[in-house]
């Protein structure tokens, strides 16, 4: 085994472009659940984490096929983003998935050759990742059998091993490590740090042949293989968590509410309402209005309000969570992910805010995203505006986008909403509801 640094992967590699030195190959990277869900990505590049926005409109014909049952290989729809193809996979659950590029006959030193790219990547469980299967037909793949300290790396050619293959490993510190595979195709890679790695390995196979018109005397396999490394976690990360903690410290909260009741009025769906609403200390909401139309809505908005704002009753064990990448830099914070959560749940967390909240609900991924808070008198946060987008969790498409704008007042020691307006935007068009209130009166503590 061998450690090299990056610049040499043109050696085994194929340069497609200049001054630079370093080869790009195509590699599949599978995220976490984030924003409007989660996504696989196809990059051509070096490392399969940005990738080169010249060559996409090259690779857009890739296919991509997903895994998630031994052998049944879904076909996966891409679309084109500025520097790579995405498409959607489920939530959560292990998922393998193959793909196959061929880019086209390329002459280097007088050599005339096929190039063809066969990329891979899994996420998720190891029991469940190693019942899976590899694709029948592809010329030139790596398969992996996960262990709890290692991944045991197989390299098939047309479904059979192929001796003697040489395995480069690629970390996001573009630090690689060369093996080389057994008389059956198979070498033994232990990760020596958690994080996202990549394996590729080639094969030249000589003879003639024509594609679209262009004349080659060899073609030149490349295989890739991505995947975070542990594949399955179940701890947290301390840091991830204190971060967590910090930002739900720093949210304004009701402590010891006794309830309230004000004057309402407001619109919905162009119905003009008025009338009093009454919320009680346990967060029930209680209204009197003149137009049963906006009675749900009002209800189910006062008592989200309430629902957030209420301080938790009892002690609650400790959340779970860890970094979901290694995106420091990323301009609405780190992305954390609830281990263990029914919904998919993941956050970004800035300046001791969380910016960001997502979560599957059925048949829709949800992203909340924070646009401005402001600080109370005990320099807590409560939110001024956030928008909310609601994706199609199957096909990936938007399904509508909110933008919720909130005001509030100091009573007694409470802050409390004095003014609500959502607007949606949806293919039906746009949607202003609305609802303001006003003479405010703290309910009497309970005896």
């Amino acid at each position: 085994m061998r450690r090299l640094p990056i610049l040499l992967l043109a050696v085994t590699g194929i340069c497609l472009f200049a001054p630079a030195a370093r080869a790009h190959f195509l590699f599949i990277r599978i995220g976490e659940h984030a924003e409007a869900g989660r996504n696989v990505d196809v990059f051509f590049s070096e490392i399969a984490r940005a990738g080169d926005p010249r060559f996409v409109p090259r690779i857009a014909h890739a296919k991509l096929w997903m895994q998630t049952s031994p052998g049944k290989f879904q076909p996966l729809s891409m679309r084109q983003l500025p520097d790579r193809l995405r498409s959607r996979l489920p939530a959560s659950g292990a998922v393998a998935v193959s793909g196959e590029c061929t880019w086209g006959v390329l002459t280097r030193k007088n050599v005339s050759f096929l190039l063809r790219y066969f990329p891979g990547a899994i996420s998720g469980d190891i029991k469940q990742l190693n019942t899976l299967k590899p694709r029948d037909g592809v010329p030139l793949q790596i398969s992996a059998r996960v262990h709890s300290d290692h991944v045991v790396l197989t390299a098939l050619v047309s479904g059979k091993p192929f001796p003697g293959a040489k395995f480069t490993t690629v970390d996001d510190d573009l630090v690689n490590t060369e093996l080389m595979a057994d008389k059956n195709g198979q070498a033994t890679f232990r990760p020596d740090s958690n994080g996202h790695f990549c394996v590729y390995t080639n094969r030249v196979i000589p003879g003639e042949g024509v594609h679209k018109g262009k004349r080659y005397t060899e073609t030149r396999d490349f295989a890739t293989l991505a995947f975070n490394w542990p594949l399955a976690r179940q701890d947290g990360d301390a840091e991830a968590i204190k971060l967590f903690q910090q930002a739900l410290a720093t949210r304004a909260s009701w402590k010891n509410f006794p309830g309230f009741s004000a004057a309402v009025i407001g619109s919905v769906d162009g119905r003009t309402f008025g009338g009093t609403a009454r919320v009680a200390a346990d967060g029930k909401v209680t209204l009197d209005i003149d137009e049963q139309h906006a009675t749900g809505w009002v209800e189910d908005q006062l008592g989200s309000i309430v629902l957030h704002r209420r301080a938790s009753a009892g002690q609650r064990p400790p959340p779970v969570l860890r970094f979901a990448d290694q995106d420091t830099e990323h301009p609405l914070g780190r992305l954390l992910t609830f281990v263990g959560g029914a919904m998919a749940s993941s956050y970004r967390v800035r300046d001791s805010q969380l910016t960001v909240v997502n979560r599957q609900m059925g048949p829709l991924h949800m992203t909340i995203t924070v646009l401005d808070n402001q600080k109370n008198v005990e320099k807590k946060f409560l939110p001024r505006s956030y928008t909310v987008q609601y994706w199609n969790a199957k096909t990936g498409e938007l399904d509508r986008t909110q933008t919720f704008q909130k005001r509030w007042r100091r009573v007694g020691s409470y802050d409390l909403p004095t003014r609500l307006t959502v607007t949606t935007a949806s293919k039906t068009g746009l949607n202003v509801r609305s609802l303001s209130l006003e003479k405010h009166k703290l309910l009497p503590a309970a005896r």
